[in-house]
């Protein structure tokens, strides 16, 4: 869902309201002769500009498939975009004639390009094929979209990566995205220059490949009961796999758009579904039958040590390598809890026989046994930092997500290195304060977060820098339940990380805002749900002398973008760049419609806000703009699917507790409040055992309100009426005691047990 403020109430509307929506969004662009993003490394202006109609003819060599592919490509995105229908021919061009051609040229690096815009012709020059098809897609950017026809202005490009590596990854394990999406998602990768799609195809919620030597990964492994509210009748299996053929189809469509997928299949740990469904290759001794996991969080479960187990595993991942032709295998290697090693007698029993008393060095000898397996047959192991111990193989490259300190220590060893640092490069946290952000993280990393991050590391010599071969963004998707949430969490935030992988590293942020604003036209043209957060509006409300002062502002990430304004209507017209412009807050009646946008110079650059000012306007406070109590690990959830559509909470699982600041309590006032039960689906071992609960005065539990402070005596909302039922439930209003002045209310849970978890809605302090 995405979620649009109306005065103090949100209104649910279904992704693909949206989606249309920001289709309908019309943005007129002037011409530009530089909008690309990632920004090319060398543009020198020429005299001039070249006019693209439909008299314009692409050409390519003869017999350069190569060429012809990346001419195509071109003549396909034109088309939806702009709406251009452009001939590709062979051989040469007729004198005078309009022309866009493709030519191979020596001395460019695999995915250097040249090009050269002169008034009568467009020069795209690559040695390699991977350059040529990245002159297309730069070439595509240089025109802005709309009509059918546009100039570009004569100019001189000469590009080039900075980095080899520049990657996402995509987490199918946790939710399945069906091929489409992973094949429009490539798509979008390749107009980015990103090279590397990372697919994270298993864990402990779901097995998505088809193995045909082990057909219970799938049949099993592939399929979970989701956690649900208790009291929600017969939930259905939840999952999905990718097939054989599905996979090699993705492989293919990938490697015409210059994007390596690397799989990875993760162990030791994060095995539950494998284990689920060959219960024989766990550590229990037992091999008790295991389901595969709904729950988030760190599980327990191991793959034992066992030859048979090593067998399994490697006969696995030989047919894992006939489908993926990439040189780089990931196998994982992160939060391997080694509990079950340590007590299980047969792990024990095999510890002894190695020689190796440390639970640690078991996992370095999964490792290196998994990794020569690779290395036989042509492939190198990729593992998360925790593969970085004594004895790692020397092909093996550490993909750095605990910071970049052992991309540094990797480096400095010999062994080549990603960095994909958490919490830098992990899109699975929000983007922005604002209370259109989706389900995820609610900690904020910004999309300048993303751009400003600096992969460089000075105390490396330059021979260790070699060893850094780039970075990646990780799409880890508990909370991205479909391909629109994966895009919004991903776009446009994957735009920066191509610009810091590819651009030289003198980039400007206010330059790239000004370049994202057309590339938001081209992600419209193709449907794309992107983020359009860091121009969003922050809207504030306040009740003034009958009237309802309103609050507008941007986020502080477009504070040195002087061409940024706010323009609004009052009179139910969308706004535009003649609308007036805001400068200072509004107060206006209850009724009225405000319609608001973000504007770059000209350009609508936001989707437009709309609010309706009613009656509880200025009262009623969501869980967003509520304070949480503390930061033990804050989140914004949603409900189940049977309860949709509904909008995620800000809840700290550990402590669900929310502060209200500045309520007048001094003419009586009532408190009533929306409440939600949740499933309580994490892992969390020890920690469940802070979480307060027990503590309920009935069988449900009850909302304490507390007045300045979490301590003091209670007025409290039985949850009796929101028990047993999905979805948000409005509890009876309560009488809050009449004192003098503002005060601070802390709102908290009393529960009998940790599951459900109860979380707020919104909470409305009225007379």
């Amino acid at each position: 869902m995405w979620i649009v403020r109306q005065g103090s109430s949100l209104v649910r509307r279904p992704w693909a309201a949206v989606q249309t929506a920001a289709l309908a969004l019309s943005i007129a662009l002037p011409l530009a002769a530089h909008a690309v993003v990632p920004a090319p490394a060398e543009v020198k202006p020429g005299s001039g500009s070249f006019s693209v109609d439909s008299s314009v003819v692409l050409r390519v060599p003869s017999r350069d498939r190569d060429a012809a592919a990346a001419a195509h490509y071109l003549a396909q995105l034109w088309n939806r975009t702009n709406g251009l229908t452009l001939p590709v021919r062979a051989g040469a061009a007729q004198a005078g004639s309009a022309t866009i051609e493709f030519r191979r040229h020596s001395g460019f690096r695999p995915e250097a390009y040249g090009i050269e815009v002169t008034p009568r012709r467009i020069t795209v020059s690559a040695t390699a094929s991977a350059g040529l098809f990245y002159g297309a897609v730069t070439l595509w950017q240089l025109l802005p979209a709309g009509p059918k026809s546009g100039t570009i202005a004569a100019q001189s490009i000469s590009d080039e990566p900075r980095y080899p590596w520049r990657g996402l990854m995509l987490d199918s394990a946790r939710h399945f995205q069906s091929p489409a999406f992973v094949r429009s998602m490539i798509d979008w990768m390749a107009w980015h220059k990103l090279n590397v799609l990372h697919w994270h195809l298993t864990d402990d919620q779901g097995w998505r490949l088809e193995i045909r030597k082990y057909p219970r990964l799938t049949s099993v492994g592939a399929w979970r009961i989701p956690a649900a509210t208790p009291g929600t009748p017969n939930p259905k299996p939840y999952g999905g796999y990718y097939t054989q053929q599905q996979v090699r189809d993705i492989v293919a469509f990938a490697a015409a758009r210059h994007v390596q997928i690397v799989p990875e299949i993760d162990m030791p740990g994060h095995a539950q579904a494998a284990i689920a469904a060959y219960p024989e290759l766990g550590a229990i001794d037992s091999h008790p039958i295991l389901p595969v996991s709904p729950n988030w969080g760190i599980h327990s479960h191991l793959f034992n040590l066992e030859p048979d187990t090593f067998e399994f595993l490697q006969n696995m991942l030989d047919e894992v390598m006939q489908l993926f032709p990439s040189r780089y295998v990931h196998i994982g290697g992160d939060e391997a809890v080694k509990e079950e090693w340590i007590v299980s007698a047969a792990v024990q029993a095999r510890a002894r026989q190695l020689r190796l008393s440390d639970a640690n060095a078991l996992q370095t000898y999964f490792t290196q046994k998994i990794s020569a397996h690779l290395s036989a047959k042509g492939r190198r192991a990729v593992g998360w930092d925790e593969i970085l111990q004594p004895g790692l193989a020397a092909d093996a490259v550490v993909m750095s997500w605990h910071g970049a300190s052992a991309a540094h220590a990797a480096a400095i060893g010999g062994n080549d290195a990603v960095l994909a640092p958490d919490p830098g490069l992990y899109l699975d946290h929000r983007q922005s304060p604002l209370a259109t952000e989706p389900p995820g993280r609610i900690a904020i990393i910004s999309l300048k977060n993303v751009y400003d991050f600096e992969p460089h590391d000075a105390e490396l010599s330059e021979a260790q820098q070699r060893h850094i071969l780039g970075l990646q963004a990780d799409l880890w998707t508990e909370h991205m339940q479909s391909g629109g949430r994966v895009e919004w969490m991903a776009l446009p935030r994957a735009a920066a990380l191509a610009e810091v992988g590819w651009s030289p590293p003198q980039r400007s942020w206010p330059d790239f805002l000004k370049r994202l604003v057309p590339m938001f036209e081209r992600y419209r043209a193709f449907g794309i749900n992107y983020a359009d957060s860091v121009f969003g509006i922050d809207p504030r409300f306040a009740l003034e002398a009958g009237a309802i002062r309103v609050t507008l502002s941007n986020l502080p990430e477009l504070k040195d973008a002087a061409e940024a304004s706010i323009r609004y209507t009052l009179d139910g017209r969308e706004p535009d760049a003649a609308s007036t412009l805001y400068a200072q807050p509004l107060d206006l009646p209850p009724g009225t419609e405000i319609r608001a946008a973000t504007f770059f110079g000209s350009e609508q650059a936001s989707r437009t806000w709309v609010s309706r000012l009613d009656a509880h306007t200025g009262w009623r406070r969501t869980s967003h703009q509520l304070e949480l109590c503390g930061n033990g690990l804050p989140l914004l959830l949603e409900p189940s699917a049977a309860a949709a559509p509904d909008a995620p909470f800000a809840v700290d699982i550990m402590n669900p507790c929310w502060i209200y600041r500045g309520a007048d309590l001094s003419r009586g006032a009532r408190i009533t409040a929306a409440v939600v039960a949740l499933p309580f689906n994490y892992e969390l071992g020890a920690d469940a055992a802070k979480i307060r609960v027990g503590d309920a005065r009935s069988a449900d539990g009850e909302l304490e309100v507390h007045i300045d402070g979490c301590e003091t005596p209670a007025v409290t909302l039985p949850l009796a009426p929101a028990a047993m039922r999905d979805g948000v439930t409005v509890l009876p209003a309560e009488k809050l005691p009449v004192l003098a002045g503002r005060h601070d209310l802390c709102l908290r849970f009393a529960r009998p047990r940790l599951d459900p978890m109860w979380t707020l809605d919104w909470a409305e302090i009225g007379e």
